[in-house]
């Protein structure tokens, strides 16, 4: 088997002897080529060659989400193809690697490693759906780029945290679940849409849903990791169905301290819930509207602003190794 190894070396919880260690066990069992990346968009453009070639059957990708949501947008730079794509196999090496945990692999990347081996020796893959978001057709947000993403997405408050966590890390900080909390309350202070929501969620054949303040769309469950603690915002979101939306139309002090709750406290039996909280499953169509631009998030990275998006379930999308 010829694979590539696609290798973030600023992935935050591995080191180059690690690193060193993962890639001569992996050597061992294939032939693989090892390209570090170099710059925002490398995994990327790496996985879109892997998939022109005629000889590639695997991409691993070695770095936490953010590498794998570039590596995935590579290999479906053309669309889903799973039975002429290469698969894909994930060594998490970030802070919360939420699509390899989501996949039942060990959130250490030695261990995942000898994981990864022996599904490849014995064989284990499963197709997986994943999320599209797109500009929307008539909108001024119809050309921007579209873009796959693996585990969730997000309009409005959470993508701010994400984008201001990124803003702290550009400036030296390490991603810790605190700094997250800390830009959750900054993002909460500063939210000017907190008591009346600016986003409207449209779907086919159903009434539009208006005065969302908050978001979250998810492609499996849980939607993260605090620590070792799962956090389920949809706990019925599955790589084996359409999409799954939390939306929030308030985020009054007493609403956040609610809802906050409840994400702490969540399971695969419930997640967040209230008459001013919505739920939805399995959609593989809709729409988010926005009357000012809004930040948007997809497996954590932060896109820019957006006034619309449209958002497509795409089931059997990619092989992954398990």
């Amino acid at each position: 088997m010829r694979a590539l190894l696609v290798v973030n070396p600023a992935a935050t919880t591995t080191s180059a002897r690690t690193r060193d260690v993962l890639i001569h066990a992996l050597a061992s069992e294939m032939k693989l080529e090892v390209v570090t990346t170099e710059y925002r968009g490398h995994a990327r453009d790496l996985a879109w060659q892997a998939a022109e070639s005629d000889d590639v059957e695997l991409v691993v990708a070695l770095g936490g989400d953010g590498t794998v949501n570039e590596v995935v947008n590579g290999l479906l730079h053309q669309g889903p193809d799973p039975e002429r794509r290469p698969r894909l196999a994930v060594v998490p090496g970030g802070s919360t690697n939420v699509f390899a945990r989501a996949l039942g692999l060990p959130n250490d990347a030695v261990e995942a490693t000898g994981a990864l081996l022996d599904a490849l020796r014995e064989g284990r893959e499963r197709t997986v759906g994943l999320g599209f978001a797109a500009g929307t057709p008539g909108t001024d947000d119809e050309s921007v780029p579209s873009r796959w993403f693996t585990f969730c997405a997000g309009l409005g408050f959470d993508a701010g945290v994400v984008g201001r966590v990124e803003q702290q890390r550009e400036r030296g900080k390490r991603s810790t679940h605190a700094l997250y909390v800390r830009q959750v309350m900054r993002q909460f202070l500063d939210e000017p849409n907190r008591r009346h929501g600016a986003i409207t969620l449209e779907r086919p054949g159903e009434d539009p849903v208006e005065d969302l303040v908050l978001s979250i769309i998810c492609n499996t469950a849980p939607w993260t990791y605090l620590g070792n603690r799962p956090v389920y915002a949809s706990p019925r979101a599955s790589f084996d169905s359409g999409l799954d939306v939390l939306g929030l139309k308030k985020l009054s002090t007493p609403a956040v301290a609610r809802y906050a709750t409840q994400l702490l406290t969540s399971s695969p039996e419930r997640g967040p819930h209230g008459k001013h909280a919505l739920a939805l499953h399995d959609l593989s169509d809709f729409t988010l509207h926005s009357k000012v631009p809004l930040p948007l998030q997809m497996d954590g990275d932060h896109l820019g602003l957006r006034k619309s998006v449209t958002f497509t379930g795409v089931r059997r999308a990619l092989r992954v190794i398990v």
